[in-house]
């Protein structure tokens, strides 16, 4: 953990001042890493405090997941204090990847998320790789799993399933991205005021459930006759194997599986928590909007990842009190089944309602930070102008000599009042229709999952090799060095175990690398040729 005197030097301190005044084992002149000059060249202002940082992780990592994943990860169990365990692993292994991206975030400026801290670290290529992929593949694809999420929450709430291949379903998950979409681009201040109503929303919905199975759990103690809630948390011990019931209807009998066969299932069960957790790294794309990020991006992240854990944990708990928990592993709508089971069909719709605002919450924020990334890369002429622009649709864009955004008072115009980057938001709208029509939810998900965790491996391994490259380098928040090597090694087997369990969509991966080279290689030369 970092000393107090660092942390109040690294908050009051510009995060773009020289960051190797203090060692001698930087660089070497001639080969400083391209960082913007100052603070005050970024594209946004510095209108977020804590609590927005805190509000857009929550929001954007409370999702589909704690309502979708607990199927997946208790067949992939043998028993329900396992799956709690998984859970709880999941979680920290999340807090070590953000508080690794804190250490980084207030040590290496830049907006654009993990690829500043790319492009020092390791060089121009790999932060353009980064950006590139975030913007045309992990982003867009995490936006067309939510639409689906939502649309598909909707159809479960009045009894339809298997519709999600049709093609009403993906144009109603398209309007969906949209509304989004055209939401995030009336303003940064009117985004992070609807991210906090569903942010609301998310501690509600989880308390209701939280709550149903506390009141269960009471009443089944006092009278252990009672016919209420799902009874096997009663009758059985939550850490002895059993058999579990798989989504077609087979069997899982633990006692006869082989070690190899035992890790192949906890894997996948990590696999479907970190899904849920996905996200926790979003406070460091708002970085650069932050009032004192030195400060406030570690005190976002160290009290928005806790909490997203115990929230976890306590409405897991709370399924395998509300239902039967061969019913857990065989749903993959478990808190609309909890509801509907315990109150009848009438509180089930209002769960699947209160569902698909969490999930309209994750969109929000995942598209209010998508459009960020975009707006780096093109900063950095990695990407066409136009999407380094905010306010306007088009090739316009606000010069110095143009006055600042309008306060939220001013009643002009949207695109005169806006401070969001609009034409970038259009772009990741863009690329995820494409996904929506072009792919499935289990398809995406994988694909977003390669492309996002190659570049986490990469950026913690990055944070380890500085340790040691520049150990002089300010830090304002540093976290025990064991803290990224274990983040490193898990994200490496999440990569390793995907390209390896999808193969097909790992290679399509790496088409989208080399395009990206390609693409990277074109504007070069470009900007060389235009440059003579």
């Amino acid at each position: 953990m970092p000393s107090s005197s660092e942390i109040e030097d690294g908050a009051s301190r510009p995060l773009l001042a020289d960051q190797r005044e203090s060692s001698d084992l930087g660089p070497a002149e001639g080969d400083t890493p391209l960082l913007a000059p100052t603070r005050d060249a970024g594209t946004f202002t510095k209108n977020l405090g804590t609590l927005e940082a805190f509000a857009i992780v929550i929001s954007i990592v409370i999702g589909s997941g704690i309502f979708t994943s607990p199927g997946s990860i208790d067949t992939n169990v043998p028993s329900p204090g396992s799956a709690l365990v998984v859970w709880l692993i999941g979680g920290v292994l999340a807090w070590t990847g953000a508080s690794t991206m804190a250490e980084l975030g207030t040590a290496i400026p830049g907006e654009g998320g993990v690829q500043p801290y790319l492009q020092y670290i390791f060089g121009d290529v790999f932060g353009f790789l980064a950006a590139w992929t975030w913007i045309v593949a992990v982003m867009p694809a995490t936006l067309a799993i939510l639409s689906i999420v939502f649309v598909e929450s909707i159809y479960s709430s009045i009894g339809i399933t298997d519709q999600a291949e049709r093609i009403e379903h993906k144009l109603f998950s398209i309007v969906i991205l949209v509304v989004i979409s055209v939401a995030n681009s009336i303003s940064t201040k009117a985004s992070t005021r609807l991210n906090n109503f569903f942010v609301v929303t998310k501690f509600v919905t989880i308390a209701a459930i939280v709550i149903a199975g506390i009141v269960v759990a009471i009443l089944q103690a006092t009278d252990p006759e009672r016919d209420i809630g799902g009874r096997d948390w009663f009758k059985k011990p939550w850490f002895g194997n059993r058999e579990v019931t798989n989504p077609d209807g087979s069997k899982t009998d633990w006692n006869k599986l082989g070690e190899w066969e035992i890790l192949g299932h906890y894997s996948a069960a990590l696999y479907g928590a970190l899904w849920a957790y996905s996200g926790w790294d979003k406070a460091i794309y708002v970085s650069a909007e932050l009032r004192a990020p030195a400060r406030q991006l570690p005190l976002a992240i160290n009290s928005a990842v806790p909490t997203i854990v115990l929230c976890f944990i306590a409405a897991n708990a709370a399924y395998y009190i509300l239902l039967p928990w061969d019913v857990v592993s065989t749903t993959d709508s478990v808190a609309v089944t909890a509801i509907t089971r315990l109150l009848g069909r009438g509180f089930g719709i209002v769960a699947a309602i209160l569902i698909c605002l969490v999930v309209a919450g994750s969109l929000l924020g995942n598209s209010f930070v998508a459009g960020r990334m975009a707006v780096a890369a093109a900063n950095m002429n990695w990407f066409p102008h136009i999407f380094a622009s905010v306010g306007y649709i088009g090739l316009k864009f606000r010069t110095e000599d143009e006055p600042a955004p309008p306060s939220e008072g001013d009643q002009n115009s949207i695109t005169a009042r806006s401070d969001a980057p609009i034409n970038a938001i259009m772009l990741s709208a863009v690329l995820s229709a494409l996904y929506i029509l072009l792919g499935n939810f289990r398809a995406l998900l994988t694909f977003n999952g390669l492309g996002e965790y190659s570049f986490f491996f990469l950026t913690v391994l990055g944070a380890i090799v500085l340790r040691f490259r520049e150990p002089g380098l300010r830090r304002p928040y540093k976290p025990f060095i064991l803290i990224p090597i274990i983040f490193a090694v898990v994200s490496g087997f999440v990569v390793i175990r995907g390209a390896f369990f999808a193969p097909v969509l790992a290679l399509v991966v790496i088409i989208v690398w080399v395009i990206g080279l390609g693409f990277y290689w074109i504007r070069k030369r470009l900007a060389t040729r235009s440059g003579e």
